[in-house]
């Protein structure tokens, strides 16, 4: 599995340690201008997970997940930050099974593209938002409605705006250096078909799972069927989840 693999290709660790120092560096500065103070803050660096996911692939999302909690440590570090790694993570990985998924290399050259990059930062801010939130709620710290509005929109803003520009700057200087994942891993190609798959698996998780979660975090969920009951008999987002969860994780083995 390349998220493993990856490991004994030396220059994916570096590219790992870049993308960990970029985004540490990059979220920083900006650790003061806090929209839920001690939890997130106004995150233009949240361009480096998508664009770095893309160009690095695996090495992308451990850096994004790393530097995520370099950066909690001038800020906003605690008990959360476990399920910021993870979301980080997922952040990246998401981008780049997802563009991946679609058939898609380094080079934008139509509308068509440019929609499915957009596609790409929307559905992988989400993912990112939909696990963070999911785990803040599952430790009583926030409910799922703050975080699971809060996060998609803010990534998905920065990486609408800076994206473009950010990944026409770097995608052909990585391919020209050589470091483009996919030519120092050489994954395994997978048929059109399994891709679909995987991409519907995904785009259904994700934007279920999201959804769902804002029903029945705000109260809304007498009118969808998965309301799974706590110890109280109330719907909880712990249980309720989880199988959206899984679908996930299903999918990004058919990208």
């Amino acid at each position: 599995m390349e998220i493993i693999n990856m490991w004994k290709e030396t220059r994916m660790v570096v590219l790992t340690a870049l993308t960990a120092a970029v985004y540490a560096a990059l979220l920083i500065p900006f650790k003061g201008i806090q929209i839920i103070p001690g939890i997130t803050e106004f995150r233009p660096a949240a361009v480096v997970p998508i664009v770095f996911g893309i160009l690095f692939g695996p090495a992308g999302a451990w850096g994004s997940a790393i530097g995520n909690v370099i950066g909690d440590f001038f800020g906003t570090f605690g008990i959360g930050s476990i399920f910021g790694f993870f979301g980080n993570f997922f952040f990246a990985l998401t981008a780049y099974k997802l563009w991946n998924g679609f058939g898609k290399e380094l080079y934008i050259k139509s509308r068509s593209d440019w929609g499915i990059f957009v596609l790409t930062v929307i559905v992988s801010s989400i993912t990112c938002g939909f696990i963070i939130a999911w785990g803040l709620e599952v430790l009583k710290l926030l409910p799922f409605t703050a975080l699971g509005s809060i996060i998609p929109i803010n990534n998905s803003v920065a990486g609408i705006i800076l994206g473009p520009p950010v990944f026409l700057l770097l995608s052909r200087r990585v391919k020209k250096w050589g470091i483009y994942w996919k030519d120092l891993l050489h994954p395994t190609k997978k048929k059109r078909e399994v891709k679909a798959i995987g991409i519907l698996l995904l785009l259904l998780s994700i934007l279920g799972g999201w959804i769902s979660g804002l029903l029945i975090s705000s109260g809304k969920y007498n009118n969808i069927f998965f309301a799974f009951k706590g110890v109280k008999g109330e719907p909880t987002i712990t249980v309720g989840l989880i199988p959206f969860l899984l679908i996930y994780l299903i999918s990004l083995c058919f990208l």
